[in-house]
């Protein structure tokens, strides 16, 4: 398949790991991928990406006004004028201001997680204010490097209000420089990429190098192509790890999983084995009065310095109260999950697996449109043997 579109936009290359096989936190080099670009800007030649600013000692950030309106900006951040922000002065904007967060990324077109991180980095309101805006701004407007291309260019927006202010209980955004205490690679989005908490994949943009300013009244996000919801914070759903293709009859059987924390949070996941020649009720195609069983939430992790290149866990996360989360799970993440589902008679099954979040509601509810995130009840085969 070639990498360009009809319309001459590159498509999206997807590479899809299985999160959760390796440990809680996901290394670089084994997330997965939704890359936009031709080239992908990380695998330009080392001195074309210095010239371009993919490296770490070239990097700028503009912040600029929308010269299509009518924002006022007393100091714009200029690459033109010289003032456009580098990467070691974000690094000195972080010993002040930087934070760190636990979060997932996931594509909203995609049915799992491509990875679970910790992120570090500097709050985008701290450098919008180093603008000094004054006036008619509503949207924030970012995107990446895009090879000089206008129809690469790949852009995400925000309301002016969601970088300035954090609702209770809400994290910020970030320009984060920092997974899982190493600097961002290349590959990762680095040297900085924006991180949006509550958000899917398209508004976390990598190789991030320009942020503007825009009294416009609504999103105008690339990734309305498609029709996606470009509004719609993280659902809560589950996904098998682990199913045994075959387990013999008179024993338990054992399941795992992964759980994505959206913004209602989690309160329980769920299992059901059905036998794939009983029919399922037409009347009830969400399987609400299904024989449900209640799986196992698994504990943080009891080393998470662990999990880390150098096993040393940097400073205290955000969601974190010295080395314990504040609560468990934290929304924005992923949770392990374990079952043992009782011995089952020989035969074929379909086996299932749900959420129900904190309001009450069990998965796909109460968001079940693709298109604002994929949250469809996964099903895997299951064969018990006499």
């Amino acid at each position: 398949m070639s990498g360009v579109r009809e319309d001459g936009h590159p498509r999206a290359l997807v590479t899809q790991p299985r999160i959760g096989v390796h440990g809680y936190l996901t290394p670089q080099n084994l997330w997965g991928d939704v890359e936009r670009g031709n080239p992908l800007p990380y695998t330009l030649p080392p001195e074309r990406q210095r010239e371009v600013g993919l490296d770490r000692e070239t990097w700028r950030l503009e912040v600029l006004a929308d010269p299509d309106g009518n924002t006022e900006l007393e100091v714009p951040l200029s690459r033109e004028h010289g003032t456009a922000l580098g990467f070691g002065g974000l690094l000195r904007l972080g010993r002040e201001h930087g934070v760190r967060y636990l979060k997932a990324i996931t594509c909203n077109n995609l049915g799992e997680p491509l990875g679970m991180g910790l992120w570090e980095g500097v709050p985008l309101r701290v450098v919008v204010w180093m603008a000094r805006p004054v006036a008619n701004i509503r949207r924030v407007l970012y995107h990446g490097y895009h090879n000089d291309d206008p129809l690469q260019l790949f852009q995400s927006t925000l309301p002016i209000g969601r970088v300035l202010e954090d609702p209770p209980g809400e994290l910020p955004v970030i320009l984060a420089y920092k997974l899982n205490g190493e600097y961002l690679s290349g590959k990762r989005g680095g040297p900085v990429r924006l991180i949006v908490p509550e958000a899917y994949g398209f508004k976390s943009v990598k190789w991030l190098q320009r942020i503007v300013l825009s009294n416009q009244f609504g999103a105008t996000d690339t990734y309305h192509e498609g029709n996606n919801d470009l509004d719609s914070p993280m659902k809560t759903y589950a996904r098998f790890l682990e199913t045994p293709p075959v387990a013999r009859a008179g024993a338990p059987v054992p399941v795992t999983g992964i759980a994505q924390v959206g913004v209602s949070g989690l309160a329980k996941v769920q299992c059901w084995a059905h036998p794939r020649d009983e029919s399922l009720p037409a009347d009830d195609p969400l399987f609400v009065r299904a024989p449900w069983r209640d799986a196992e939430i698994l504990p943080p992790p009891s080393d998470w310095g662990a999990a880390l290149p150098d096993g040393v866990w940097p400073h205290v996360p955000l969601q974190f109260e010295g080395s314990v989360p504040r609560t468990w799970p934290l929304r924005y993440t992923v949770v392990h999950w374990a079952a043992q589902l009782p011995p089952l008679a020989p035969g074929d099954y379909d086996l299932r697996c749900r959420t129900i979040d904190q309001n009450g509601n069990a998965q796909p509810m109460p968001r079940p449109f693709p298109k604002g995130g994929r949250a469809d009840i996964q099903s895997v085969p299951l064969k018990i043997e006499p």
